[in-house]
């Protein structure tokens, strides 16, 4: 009786248990997995994040710490660089998977205005842009917290920085016209096949034009019937080929040529012993770089040919004398930075260190010879004041001290100064500086003429 009514209650205990409710149920897999899924969604979400605002600083510069997001698909690893622009930032694509330099420009209109401008060529260049193109390529843009955001193709030092970790030591010769190869092609005006094409097309017109169509034809040996379906060809590849390729091609002028613009596209370098000091027995090392595939950058300064042009452009040590005197200028004032620029990178410093005209033009003088008088003539009511009555530069008596004399009394001419910094092949770059120095712009070497110069024939590629 007693185990019977025991038997009762545990039935009773049993029946009144708690039924098993469905949350209580462990989930199915695919249910753990989307509850997973969901939870890392919203860790991300709060990891990716953009950090709380922030006022920008007195100069309009974006103030940021590192590791924080520039929009959740950038996260900041590092400032690259800062110019009066802004900051150059090294970021991480999470979207690309790839490490990008993005450009913070300053939250200042003028830079705004500048930075548009720049996307636009970017993007122009892009479109016309065959795979070999030695112009930094754009990835995106956006607008951040009334900043314009440009995202590059992450790239190595510039050439001057470069120059800057090596004390200032020169490069090469050789490198030195690798370099100046790609930088005459990233501006070049080359329009071979067009070219090639339009002789052909004057020829046919000027054959039939002197009723004697069978001297073309002749030339070609081809029947009338061949020369008909050959023709429409040549017409098809007249359009289709004759694409521009380069900047001056697009009637694009940088107007900002200079080593810092110039950057090396990788990083990667090698060591070598130099010379030793003459103070003590320690050996100097410098260091060359692996590749010397260079690309060109800021073209928040570059103009169209046809439109209108400030009345004065490019950085002091680089710019050309016709901007100086106020006489306008175009393509060739590329050509005189880049002959600058091949002498600072053979010497290991800026040919014109100067900071005010008339101790410019003295310099200019100085190594290449007295200014023309036709263009001192041309020359604009501000740059009048540098000269005497005629074409006499107003130098000496003109300079603002005694170290301004000395500075302008310590340079050399321009053969004399190449001789002194390069051993192999001095005159042929010699004569290609002489070229792309000339004084009348209409006298100046063009892009294309300089990668036909003797300089840059039988190169043996490092790339």
């Amino acid at each position: 009786m007693v185990a019977i009514g025991i038997e009762g209650m545990e039935r009773e205990q049993r029946i009144r248990k708690r039924p098993r409710l469905t949350w209580d149920v462990a989930p199915s897999e695919p249910q753990v997995k989307r509850a997973q899924v969901v939870s890392n969604e919203g860790v991300n979400r709060r990891r990716h994040a953009s950090p709380p605002r922030r006022d920008d600083d007195r100069e309009g510069h974006y103030v940021f710490n590192l590791g924080e997001n520039l929009t959740p698909r950038y996260k900041i690893l590092c400032k690259m660089g800062e110019g009066t622009f802004g900051r150059v930032l090294e970021c991480w694509d999470r979207q690309t998977r790839e490490y990008v330099a993005i450009k913070v420009v300053r939250s200042i209109r003028k830079y705004r205005d500048a930075a548009m401008i720049e996307v636009d060529v970017l993007q122009h260049l892009a479109k016309n842009d065959k795979g070999n193109s030695h112009c930094v390529q754009i990835r995106n843009w956006f607008d951040y917290r009334n900043h314009i955001c440009i995202v590059f193709e992450k790239l190595g030092p510039s050439l001057f920085d470069f120059l800057k970790r090596n004390k200032y030591c020169p490069f090469p010769v050789d490198l030195v016209r690798e370099f100046g190869r790609q930088l005459l092609e990233s501006v070049a005006c080359v329009w071979i096949v067009h070219s090639l094409l339009s002789y052909l097309l004057i020829l046919f017109f000027l054959s039939f034009l002197t009723n004697n169509p069978d001297l073309f034809l002749g030339l070609f040996c081809l029947s009338r019937s061949e020369f008909c379906f050959d023709f429409f060809l040549l017409l098809t590849s007249f359009f289709a080929l004759s694409y521009p390729a380069d900047m001056h091609d697009l009637h694009l002028i940088h107007t900002d040529l200079k080593p810092e613009n110039i950057l090396l596209v990788s990083s990667e370098h090698i060591k070598l012993p130099g010379c030793k000091r003459f103070s003590s027995d320690e050996m100097q090392f410098r260091c060359l770089p692996k590749s010397s595939a260079i690309k060109l950058i800021d073209f928040g300064s570059t103009a169209f040919d046809n439109q209108n042009h400030s009345s004065i452009v490019s950085t002091r040590h680089y710019r050309a004398p016709e901007v100086i005197l106020g006489l306008g200028w175009s393509y060739p004032c590329d050509l005189w930075s880049v002959g600058c620029i091949l002498i600072e990178l053979c010497s290991g410093g800026a040919l014109f260190q100067t900071h005010e005209n008339l101790e410019h033009l003295a310099m200019m003088e100085r190594v290449l010879g007295p200014l023309p008088e036709h263009m001192v003539q041309r020359a604009d009511r501000g740059a009048e004041k540098y000269f005497r009555r005629g074409s006499r530069l107003n130098w000496p008596e003109g300079a603002v001290s005694r170290e301004s004399i000395r500075a302008v009394n310590k340079l050399y001419c321009l053969k004399d100064l190449v001789s002194q910094h390069v051993v192999s092949s001095r005159s042929s770059l010699a004569d290609l500086l002489q070229g792309l120095l000339k004084y009348d712009p209409s006298e100046r070497l063009t892009a294309r003429q300089a990668l036909s110069h003797p300089f840059f024939q039988n190169l043996t590629l490092r790339e």
